[in-house]
């Protein structure tokens, strides 16, 4: 294993080393029980919200000007700090995180695994999605302004139809994959990156299927959306975009790019 010095004197780590790092990663999730992910994916779910909220309270706190989209996109980071920094599963990480092992074993059992942990992951988010939408639609416990706001970043995330938000989602699946990549070279810089992409996917639109399942299910929640229609029009395309950035586009090149260096134990 071949670490070079940058200018600064830091360690930086070659890329075949972020490659078994990740890979490392991924074989423990592999390993955990399935009651484990799911628990945690729910939390996952729920936290994912604060996204939702955090960016409605900046919205509400902000005068209306031109710069106040690019401040209040900030707010997106919230959930996904809580959620990576927490340790959480989502399912977005898991594009890149369980995949690596799949395509490094290539065997029929490891990628059973695989779909096995995407399947329970992403079902445990959306209960924790609807858990946490349903606390935004019904509870006192947020004004009628913030309820207000949550109803208008919903109705604008779920709205673009199928194509655009599986096009939309294509971009967010890289960077979510590119955050997962990147925080193994900057451990001490984790926080930055998580806020700078997730800023970007909310300053760019782009759809994540997670923090927009809270956004579907406060619609649907809320009678102004159908289970079909939030499923097939947002849900749907916007995974098959996430899964496309987040594991043909990006993991694949990583892949590419160290397979040649990397040998099996």
């Amino acid at each position: 294993m071949s670490n070079a010095e940058n200018a600064d004197g830091q360690t930086s780590i070659a890329a075949r080393d972020v490659f078994t790092v990740i890979r490392e990663a991924g074989e423990e999730e592999l390993a955990r029980p399935f009651t484990s992910l799911f628990w945690s994916g729910i939390a996952a779910g729920i936290l994912i919200s604060f996204s939702v909220l955090t960016e409605a309270y900046l919205r509400a706190s902000l005068p209306d000007t031109e710069w106040r989209f690019a401040i209040e996109n900030f707010g997106y980071s919230m959930g996904f700090l809580l959620v990576i920094l927490g340790r959480m599963q989502l399912f977005t990480e898991n594009t890149i995180t369980t995949v690596i092992p799949a395509i490094y074993e290539r065997s029929l059992k490891c990628t059973v695994q695989m779909l096995k942990l995407w399947g329970i992951v992403l079902f445990a988010n959306v209960i924790g999605a609807f858990v946490a939408a349903a606390f935004m639609a019904f509870s006192s416990g947020l004004s009628a302004e913030v309820v207000g706001i949550v109803n208008d970043l919903s109705k604008h995330a779920t709205g673009y139809g199928f194509s655009e938000s599986l096009v939309r989602g294509i971009p967010a699946g890289i960077l979510i994959a590119a955050i997962v990549w990147m925080i193994p070279s900057a451990p001490s810089a984790q926080v930055l990156i998580v806020i700078l992409f997730t800023w970007l996917i909310a300053m760019g639109d782009f759809t994540h299927v997670v923090a927009g399942s809270v956004e579907m299910a406060f619609l649907i929640l809320t009678g102004q959306m159908g289970i079909i229609e939030g499923f097939t029009v947002f849900f749907v395309p916007t995974f098959l975009g996430n899964v496309i950035g987040g594991t043909v586009i990006f993991t694949l090149l990583a892949w590419a790019q160290v397979k040649l260096e990397v040998e099996k134990d």
